[in-house]
C-alpha cells in the first residue's frame, strides 16, 4: 500500500514498477488520484467498480462494505496482465491534503480505511516529496492509524534528484526529525532516497547513491511474496493474543456486575475506573500491556453495551487459545523454510520459489542510462553478454545455471562447500590426486579453502575437460572461464597485490 500527500509520485512509482500504464491511471502535479485503486493481475485491461469488488467471492474486500456507498464509489480495481502483479497486489491511495475542508468533503473516514488496509498489507510505503516535507493533520492522522504496524512501514524520499548534495543532506535530516516526532517510535524508519520513476536523473551528484537505494528497495519488494506467509502467521499471533486479553477483560467486567440492583451505576463506575481495571487484570493474569486495547476507544465502545449481557469467561476456551500459541503455531512455523533445512527439504517447502542467484528476481529492470551511465550492450539480453564483451562475458554462465541444483544438493553452508564435501565430490570423478590438486588450485580463486557456487562450476568444468575431452589441465584459467566477479581478485594476485 502506498500512502502520501498529493503529487509525491505514488502513481508514477506504480507505473515505474509495472513498466507500463494501467487502467484508470491519473498523473499530474495537482491532486489527481481521488480514490483507492487496487491493481490486480488479470487476462484483460479493465477497471472494476468498488461495489463489485466488495462482493467478489475471490477477492478479500468484503470487509470494506462497512464504510458505505460513499467510500465504495471512490474505490475501484485496475486489472491488467502483469508479471509483477502475479506476485503482489498494489494499493494506490488518494493524495492526502491539508485543511479541514478537504477532509470533510471525502464523504468517508479516510484514516479508518487506511487502518483497514494497513492491517492486511504486507508492506506500507510512505512517500514524501523532497520539496514539501510538511506533515499535514490528515497525514499525521493516517500515520497514527498505522500504529502497531511499524515493522511494515518503509519511507521514500522521492524527487531527490532535483536538489543538490548539500540540500539533500539537510532535507534527509529534516524528514527523519519529522518522522521521529510523528511516528512516536524510538526506532528510525527505513528511508529510501531517489527518483522513483522512469525519467533520467536531473542532477547526477548522487547518482551512485540513488542507484543503490533503488536496488535495495526493489529487493525489498522482490522478497515480499516469500515473506507473506510469515507475516500472516505474525498477524494471527497478534490477533490471538488480543482476543485472549479481551476475553479476560469481558470476563472480569461480567464478574463485577451485581445480580439484580444497581447495574447501570456499577457499569458506569467500571468504565470511569477502566485504567485500574486494566492494571488489575494485567497483574492477575500476567498479561502484557501491549496486548490491551486503546483505553479511550475501548471506553467509548463500552458505553454502547450492557455488561450484564456479557458471557462469562470460559477457561476451556482460554486453554484452547494457549494451545494454539504454544503448540499449533510452532508446528505451522516448522512448515516454513528454515536455515536448518537440508536442500531437499528446502526445495519441498518452497517448490518453484527456490531462489537461484543466477536468475534475476527483482521485479523491475534497472536502467543504467537513468543514472547517467553508459548502457552495456546486451545487459538486458536474457541470453547474456557476447564473447566480444570481455569484461562481462563468462563462458560458463549456462553451466552455472545448470549446476545450481546439484550444488545446493551438496548442502553448502552459507553459500560455500566445506573442504571435506568438495573433496569427496572431486574424488568421485576418478581423477588422480595430482590432477585434483591442480584443479583445486585453479578453482579456489580466493584461496579461502572453500568452494562457492561459481568456483564449484569452474572445478566441474575442468574435471569434465580432462575426463570427457581429454584436455590437459591449463597452467592458469583463461579469462573467459574466470567468473567476472573474481577477475579483479585474480588480476591483483598476478600483479603481486597480495
Amino acid at each position: 500500500m502506498l500512502v502520501g500527500q498529493y503529487s509525491v509520485g505514488k502513481t508514477s512509482f506504480i507505473r515505474y514498477l509495472l513498466g507500463r500504464d494501467f487502467p484508470g491511471q491519473r498523473i499530474g502535479p495537482e491532486p489527481t488520484t481521488d480514490r483507492f485503486t487496487v491493481l490486480l493481475n488479470g487476462p484483460e485491461e479493465r477497471t472494476i467498480p468498488g461495489n463489485a469488488l466488495s462482493v467478489h467471492p475471490d477477492l478479500p474486500f468484503r470487509g470494506l462494505e462497512r464504510f458505505g456507498v460513499s467510500f465504495l464509489s471512490r474505490f475501484e480495481g485496475s486489472q491488467l496482465p502483469s508479471s509483477v502483479l502475479k506476485s503482489i497486489t498494489l494499493i494506490d491511495t488518494p493524495g492526502i491534503l491539508s485543511g479541514e475542508k478537504q477532509r470533510t468533503n471525502r464523504g468517508y473516514d479516510f484514516t479508518r480505511v487506511v487502518s483497514w488496509f494497513a492491517e492486511r498489507a504486507d508492506l506500507i510505503i510512505l512517500l514524501f516529496d523532497a520539496h514539501k516535507l510538511d506533515i499535514s493533520d490528515e497525514l499525521k492522522g493516517a500515520i497514527d492509524a498505522l500504529k502497531g504496524h511499524e515493522d511494515k512501514i518503509r519511507c521514500i524520499l522521492n524527487k531527490a534528484d532535483q536538489i543538490d548534495r548539500q540540500q539533500l543532506m539537510r532535507v534527509y535530516g529534516a524528514l527523519l526529525w519529522s518522522l521521529g516526532k510523528t511516528m512516536s517510535s524510538p526506532e528510525v524508519a527505513r528511508v529510501y532516497v531517489g527518483s522513483f520513476w522512469e525519467e533520467s536523473l536531473k542532477n547526477l551528484d548522487n547518482a551512485d547513491l540513488f542507484e543503490m537505494e533503488e536496488k535495495d528497495l526493489m529487493k525489498d519488494l522482490a522478497v515480499l511474496p516469500r515473506q507473506s506467509a510469515v507475516r500472516k502467521i505474525n498477524e494471527l499471533v497478534k490477533r490471538i493474543r488480543k482476543v485472549k486479553t479481551l476475553s479476560y477483560i469481558i470476563g472480569y467486567l461480567k464478574q463485577q456486575m451485581p445480580s439484580l440492583m444497581g447495574r447501570e451505576k456499577k457499569q458506569q463506575k467500571l468504565i470511569n475506573d477502566l485504567p485500574n481495571v486494566f492494571r488489575t487484570i494485567m497483574k492477575k493474569y500476567n498479561l502484557s500491556p501491549g496486548d490491551f486495547p486503546d483505553i479511550n476507544k475501548f471506553s467509548e465502545k463500552l458505553k454502547d453495551v450492557k455488561f450484564s449481557e456479557f458471557s462469562a469467561l470460559k477457561e476451556e476456551q482460554i486453554t484452547l487459545l494457549e494451545k494454539c500459541l504454544t503448540v499449533d503455531i510452532p508446528k505451522l512455523m516448522e512448515e516454513l523454510p528454515s536455515e536448518r533445512d537440508t536442500p531437499e527439504i528446502l526445495r519441498q517447502k518452497m517448490g518453484a520459489a527456490t531462489i537461484n542467484p543466477n536468475v534475476a528476481n527483482v521485479p523491475v529492470p534497472l536502467r543504467a542510462d537513468k543514472f547517467g551511465k553508459n548502457v552495456e550492450e546486451n545487459a538486458a539480453n536474457p541470453f547474456g553478454f557476447g564473447a566480444e564483451n570481455e569484461d562481462n562475458y563468462w563462458a560458463l554462465q549456462d553451466s552455472a545455471e545448470r549446476l545450481y541444483d546439484s550444488f545446493q544438493a551438496l548442502g553448502p553452508e552459507g553459500g560455500f562447500l566445506p573442504p571435506s564435501v568438495a573433496r569427496d565430490v572431486l574424488v568421485k570423478t576418478g581423477l588422480e590426486k595430482e590432477q585434483l590438486r591442480q584443479i583445486w588450485n585453479l578453482s579456489d580463486i580466493d584461496r579461502d579453502g572453500f568452494l562457492d557456487h561459481h568456483e564449484y562450476v569452474v572445478a566441474m568444468f575442468l574435471c569434465d575437460a580432462v575426463i570427457q575431452k581429454k584436455k590437459p589441465i591449463p597452467a592458469e584459467l583463461p579469462t573467459s572461464v574466470v567468473p567476472p566477479s573474481k577477475r579483479a581478485l585474480l588480476n591483483s594476485r598476478k600483479s603481486g597485490g597480495f
